[in-house]
C-alpha cells in the first residue's frame, strides 16, 4: 500500500494517469482534435508549474493571511467546481428529467423523476454551449428572454454509445415543433395556433422566439417505429410492418363502460384517479382511461355490462401531415406512413409533398418551393429526394392524451437527446408531504 501511494505520489504518474483520461475524453471520444490544446495546461500543473508560480501560490497565501478573502474564494471555488462537474456529467452521461404531463401514464406518472441516459445512444454535443446553467431555453427572470446566446453555434455531432435506439425504447427528445413559440402562449403549440387563426394573425399578437435544436423543448415518448419502418393504426390498434403491436402493460386507451353496479368509489379502488372519471348522466355511460390490469379486473368483478374502446375517428387539421385533402387521417385511424431512413431516396410528388416537406425545409435546411405544379429544391426541379438523416416515430403510452408523431409528424436524429433509463424519485403534487412521496416508484428501471 505504502509502494502505491508512492508511485501516485509521483507528479509524472499523475500527469500521465490525468493526460490519459483526459485525451481519451476529450480528444478520442469527443472526436476533437483541438482539445488537444488543453494538454500544456494539464503538463503546467502537474509538472512545470508555471501557473502556480505566476498567480497561483499568490492566491493561496492570500486565502492562508485574510479571512474575508477565503471565505468568499471558498464559496466561488465550489460553485465553479459544481458547475462544471455537474454540466460534464449532463452533457455526456446522465440527465435528470421530471415527467411534467400524464402522456406516458402509466408507465410514467406526472412527478416522476427520471435519469436519462446520453451514453446509450452517444453523448448529443450542444448546438449552443453558451447559456445559463441548468436553465433549459428562457430566463427564469423573464420567459420572454433566452437563456442563452448564439455568438458560437455548432452543427450536429454525436458521439459513440453504447447501443442504438430500438423500437420500443422510451426516448427523450426535443419537439420538432418547438422551435418557434408565440411568447404570450408558450405553452401553445405555435404551429397549431397558425392552423387555427392565421400567420398574420398569430404575429399580430405576439412575439416570436426561435429556438434551436438543443433548446428546443423536451418530451418524453416511446419509439413505435424507427427509420425503414411502416406503420399505421386502425382503429387504435398500432401496426409495424404489417405486424400488430400490442399495448404496453400500463399504456392507457379510454373506454366507454355501463352497468348498475358501478360508483366513482370502485373505479378509484381500481386507482383511476377521481379527476379522469368521467360520467354522462343522460346515457349512463362512465368513461375513463384504463390499462390491461385495471381492464381484466373490471370485466372479471362483474359489474360491467358493457366494456368498449373508445376510437377516435374524427379528420382535424392539426393531424400530421397537415392536409385533411390528401390526408383523412385520424388520431386512432392513421397511416400508412413509411418513416424517411438516411440514403433512401424517395419520389416526390405534390401529392405526398405534404409528408415530406418538414424535412427537407426545416430539418435538412434546404430551400423548397412549389411554382406551377413544379417542385424546386435549391432552385433546382426535384422529382425525388434521398434523405440525410435517420427519423423516428414517437407515441405517448397514454393514446388519447399524448400530443405526439401523430400530430408533429417524424422525429430528427439529431433531436435525440437520451433513453429513459430509470426513476430516481417520484412525488405527487395532489397530495402533502410526506404522504406525496411515491417510494415504491423509486430507483425502478424503465421499459
Amino acid at each position: 500500500m505504502g509502494k502505491l501511494r508512492e508511485i501516485f505520489a509521483d507528479r509524472r504518474v499523475r500527469f500521465g494517469i490525468v493526460a490519459t483520461v483526459y485525451v481519451l475524453w476529450f480528444v478520442v471520444w469527443g472526436r476533437s482534435w483541438w482539445m488537444l490544446l488543453g494538454l500544456p495546461v494539464i503538463y503546467d500543473i502537474y509538472i512545470s508549474g508555471y501557473c502556480y508560480r505566476l498567480f497561483w501560490r499568490r492566491h493561496l497565501e492570500k486565502k492562508s493571511s485574510n479571512k474575508l478573502y477565503r471565505s468568499v474564494m471558498g464559496w466561488v471555488e465550489a460553485i465553479v467546481f459544481a458547475v462544471v462537474a455537474a454540466t460534464l456529467i449532463r452533457t455526456y452521461f446522465v440527465e435528470m428529467y421530471v415527467i411534467p404531463s400524464g402522456s406516458m401514464e402509466k408507465t410514467l406518472l406526472v412527478g416522476d423523476c427520471l435519469g436519462v441516459s446520453k451514453v446509450a445512444y452517444g453523448p448529443r454535443m450542444p448546438n449552443t454551449p453558451l447559456s445559463v446553467p441548468f436553465v433549459h431555453n428562457v430566463s427564469p427572470l423573464d420567459p420572454s428572454k433566452k437563456s442563452y446566446v448564439e455568438w458560437i453555434k455548432r452543427p450536429y455531432k454525436r458521439l459513440a454509445g453504447f447501443d442504438t435506439l430500438e423500437r420500443g425504447d422510451v426516448v427523450v427528445f426535443n419537439c420538432p415543433e418547438a422551435d418557434t413559440v408565440a411568447v404570450i402562449s408558450p405553452q401553445s403549440n405555435y404551429y397549431q395556433l397558425v392552423r387555427a387563426y392565421g400567420r398574420e394573425a398569430v404575429l399580430r399578437q405576439s412575439p416570436i422566439m426561435v429556438h434551436p435544436v438543443d433548446k428546443k423543448d423536451n418530451y418524453i415518448k416511446r419509439a413505435v417505429a424507427i427509420h425503414g419502418d411502416t406503420l399505421r393504426l386502425v382503429a387504435g390498434t398500432l401496426e409495424v410492418n404489417g405486424r400488430v403491436i400490442p399495448l404496453e402493460p400500463y399504456a392507457e386507451m379510454f373506454y366507454n363502460i355501463t352497468g348498475e353496479g358501478l360508483t366513482t368509489a370502485y373505479f378509484e379502488s381500481l386507482g383511476v384517479p377521481r379527476g379522469e372519471i368521467g360520467y354522462d348522466n343522460n346515457l349512463g355511460l362512465w368513461q375513463m382511461p384504463l390499462y390491461e390490469e385495471q381492464l381484466e379486473k373490471l370485466r372479471s368483478s362483474g359489474r360491467a355490462d358493457m366494456v368498449s374502446r373508445v376510437v377516435i375517428d374524427h379528420v382535424e387539421p392539426d393531424i400530421f401531415p397537415h392536409d385533411t385533402a390528401r390526408y383523412g387521417w385520424s388520431l386512432d385511424n392513421f397511416g400508412p406512413l413509411w418513416v424517411p431512413e438516411r440514403g433512401a431516396t424517395v419520389k416526390l410528388t405534390l401529392d405526398n409533398l405534404p409528408l415530406y416537406s418538414r424535412i427537407i425545409k426545416n430539418y435538412e435546411g434546404h430551400d423548397l418551393r412549389v411554382w406551377d405544379g413544379v417542385i424546386y429544391i435549391d432552385g433546382k426541379k426535384a422529382d425525388s429526394y434521398t434523405f440525410a438523416m435517420n427519423y423516428y416515430f414517437m407515441m405517448g403510452d397514454n393514446r388519447h392524451q399524448s400530443l405526439d408523431s401523430r400530430f408533429f409528424g417524424f422525429v430528427p436524429e439529431d433531436h435525440v437527446v437520451g433513453r429513459a433509463w430509470f426513476i430516481l424519485f417520484s412525488t405527487d403534487k395532489s397530495r402533502p408531504f410526506p404522504g406525496n412521496i411515491r417510494f415504491g416508484r423509486m430507483f425502478r428501471g424503465i421499459k
